[in-house]
């Protein structure tokens, strides 16, 4: 059986010396890129230079800037005539036979996408949710465990966005990459996955095709911090409106969940003035306003995201019918 020919897409936004270490592993791989493509979103020349000094990796500007991975993925697939396209983060250092294992799962043709592994040099990450790695939820939310280790290859929902690939053909027939999810860009990878997987495609992760996730600065702000949480919030509820659809369960379902959370937000901050494990009023006070916080921020992201899922899911049905006569 002929192997499926593949490129490479790195999308990138002020980390020129992560892109040059992941440069420098894909180099080493026991099978090769037919191409290998950086898009930057940066404002500085630092990535294209470190570029020019590897052979044959092709350069392309992202001029939208900071918050904008699926349009640097969409940029980096526009004229690929391979049969499948792996997208690697900057700050993800692929095993030798990273992108050979990753090819394997295409012999079956029915499979439309492979997820591989991404290690986070954390204790006991490669036992950690096994039989939960890249699922939806039937209350919408998604599991991860992409560093779990099941030792074969497994159906999945989604895939992480550092070490994931996809077929060509099915990116052509979706429709391309879109991107809907600005910000911290939350959920953009796992936009066509989803699609995929309400066509009836199939997505498959192997714990083979690995690389070391060494999780880069972010460009603004911090993992975890008010901003990370407002996006996550915000592009989840415009990842399953426009991909699902308002009236899946999933949707419906997930409004719930998040209703629920910040209720939770709000206990959980009111307890804290009772709390013995907070002896003195300073930190009560910081336990209430911790707790307010958060319902307020997740409030914040939900009712964005209900808005900006209105006007997108708006914008892709007339995309859909084409230009009017």
């Amino acid at each position: 059986m002929t192997r499926p020919t593949v490129s490479v897409v790195i999308a990138t936004y002020q980390r020129a010396t992560f892109v040059e270490e992941c440069l420098a592993h894909l180099e080493r791989q026991t099978v090769r890129p037919v191409r290998t493509i950086v898009v930057d979103a940066s404002p500085d020349t630092a990535t294209r230079d470190v570029v020019a000094r590897h052979a044959g990796v092709e350069y392309r500007r992202n001029e939208r800037g900071i918050g904008t991975t699926a349009t640097s993925r969409a940029i980096g697939v526009a004229d690929l005539e391979e049969d499948v396209v792996a997208f690697l983060d900057d700050d993800a250092f692929a095993q030798p036979d990273c992108l050979e294992e990753l090819l394997k799962p295409y012999d079956d043709q029915a499979v439309a996408a492979v997820g591989g592994r991404a290690l986070n040099d954390q204790p006991g990450e490669d036992r950690e949710g096994l039989g939960q790695i890249g699922l939806l939820l039937p209350d919408g939310r998604l599991t991860g465990f992409f560093a779990a280790d099941p030792g074969r290859v497994l159906d999945v929902d989604h895939m992480l966005g550092a070490n994931m690939s996809v077929r060509m053909s099915v990116v052509r027939e979706l429709g391309g990459i879109r991107d809907l999810y600005p910000g911290t860009c939350l959920r953009e990878e796992t936009d066509i996955a989803l699609r995929m997987r309400r066509a009836g495609m199939r997505i498959v992760y192997t714990p083979f095709a690995v690389v070391r996730h060494v999780a880069g600065v972010y460009a603004k702000g911090r993992r975890f911090d008010a901003r990370y949480r407002y996006f996550g919030a915000r592009n989840h509820v415009v990842l399953l409106a426009t991909t699902l659809g308002y009236r899946d369960p999933h949707f419906r379902s997930w409004m719930r969940t998040a209703a629920r959370q910040i209720g939770r937000n709000v206990i959980d901050g009111v307890r804290s003035i009772g709390d013995p494990e907070r002896p003195d009023l300073r930190s009560k006070a910081r336990g209430l306003a911790g707790g307010g916080w958060r319902a307020v921020v997740d409030t914040a992201g939900t009712a964005a995201g209900v808005v900006a899922s209105a006007r997108d899911v708006s914008r892709l049905r007339r995309a859909s019918r084409g230009p009017e006569r």
